[in-house]
């Protein structure tokens, strides 16, 4: 039942947060929250510098040394996402060429947004066509309105869902399977190797487990290996296709900048995507902005353990529990499990 609730809790927020101890000695940010919208920008990078509290002007200045600057958010928190607008304005009031591109829209509905962008099509086409968000009108349209007012290139970037179900149920081999306008969807490499992203990935998942299998069960223990496998190749195809749409970008628009907005987990620590398009291009500099719930909104604090995840850090009010203690989440997880499980691969899946 662990890997099962993990997997759906996942998917269902999109970015997956790893959670650690929290240390003695964090830092203090000096005064309280005033409400759900109050947050603080926090300038480590990555822990390399004495760690102290920036004005959004004052980010907006940090962040022009910088070609790329990955936002990581915690999907559909207010404070986040009026911020990503505040800081938009603010990057582009001192540079107007800068790209922006959204882990919310796929690269297949490319053509859509540019029709959007261009004129050509309304917002209710927008929606429906590209598949958006059920948060777009209140988190992300204010960026794309923005971005289409002042003629600012945009990136769908992600890898179409149903290819990533593709992966998640079978590997990467199915893209063999795939025809070239689809192959084209998804990024040419994908990097499911070893390395500190797979550790930490595989570490949220709690290792391999099967859900009613019994101790020393081989076979089962292989198929959740194999499911685990799985799971971070469909994970890393949407990190590497992010990535390569994102170099992509910068090739067509040289002498731009690019504001990428993407869940935490592809970002955090400088891993997923980000090193995935160092792979790319490794003389990028990239600064990544990483949101921290505070555990006290009343004294809001940074973890000492999280100084190295970003080169920002924003610290935001605490989200409300999703469940309370005791309370019985059994309908919830089978709901989400059929919502999961509804995305289907067209392709023919191995036994």
């Amino acid at each position: 039942m662990k890997l099962l609730q993990t997997l759906l809790l996942c998917a269902l927020a999109g970015a997956c947060a790893v959670q650690s101890a929290r240390p003695q000695t964090p830092w203090l940010l000096g005064r309280p929250f005033k409400d759900y919208y109050d947050t603080a920008f926090v300038f480590t990078d990555a822990g390399n510098a004495p760690t102290r509290e920036l004005r959004l002007s004052q980010l907006a200045d940090v962040l022009q040394r910088y070609d790329v600057v990955f936002y990581g958010e915690s999907h559909g928190h207010p404070g986040v996402h009026l911020a990503q607008m505040q800081l938009l304005r603010a990057l582009y009031e001192r540079n107007p060429r800068w790209v922006v591109s959204f882990e919310q829209f796929e690269r297949d509905v490319q053509g859509v947004v540019d029709d959007y962008l261009a004129g050509r099509i309304g917002e209710t086409a927008l929606i429906d066509k590209s598949r958006a968000w059920n948060n777009y009108a209140s988190s992300y349209r204010p960026l794309l309105e923005f971005a289409k007012v002042h003629h600012l290139p945009v990136i769908a970037a992600e890898a179409p869902g149903w290819v990533v179900s593709c992966v998640g149920r079978s590997g990467t081999a199915i893209l063999d399977q795939f025809s070239p306008q689809e192959r084209s969807w998804v990024a040419r490499d994908i990097h499911a190797g070893p390395g500190a992203y797979r550790d930490q990935y595989m570490e949220f998942l709690g290792g391999p487990a099967t859900p009613g299998g019994k101790p020393g069960d081989a076979r089962a223990e292989a198929r959740a290996q194999r499911d685990a496998e799985n799971s971070f190749a469909a994970q890393v195809t949407r990190d590497d296709t992010m990535a390569e749409s994102i170099q992509r970008a910068l090739e067509r628009h040289p002498g731009y900048k690019l504001l990428h907005l993407t869940g935490s987990f592809h970002a955090a620590k400088f891993l997923g995507t980000v090193e995935r398009l160092k792979l790319r291009n490794p003389a990028l500099k990239i600064a990544v902005i990483d949101p921290v719930e505070v555990d006290n909104p009343d004294a809001p604090a940074l973890p000492a353990n999280a100084v190295a995840d970003g080169t920002v850090l924003q610290l935001i009010y605490p989200n409300p529990e999703e469940f309370a203690a005791g309370e019985d989440m059994s309908a919830w997880m089978t709901t989400m499990h059929a919502k999961h499980t509804a995305g289907t691969c067209k392709y023919a899946l191995p036994p």
